[in-house]
């Protein structure tokens, strides 16, 4: 299960239980901790590969509505012509 189920603060930002369990899994990974490579290169390089995909799926779920909403209040205020 993942640990932002667990019990532990509210962080407050959008996806932020997704968010810390990537910075967890990278930092945690080998390729930090015995290649000493920076989590930011290890990301680049594939490492925790699930939860970047989940990470950003839900900050882009986060635009999508963003931008649904500020469609829809756009057509109420411009009508058709």
């Amino acid at each position: 299960m993942p640990k932002y189920y667990e019990e532990k603060e509210e962080d407050g930002r959008a996806c932020g239980g997704v968010r810390e369990d990537l910075r967890q899994c990278l930092l945690e990974s080998p390729c930090v901790l015995q290649e000493n490579k920076s989590p930011k290169q290890c990301l680049r390089e594939g490492h925790c590969r699930s939860l970047q995909n989940t990470f950003f799926a839900c900050k882009r779920s986060m635009v999508s509505a963003r931008v649904a909403s500020s469609a829809s209040s756009r057509a109420a205020f411009c009508p058709s012509p």
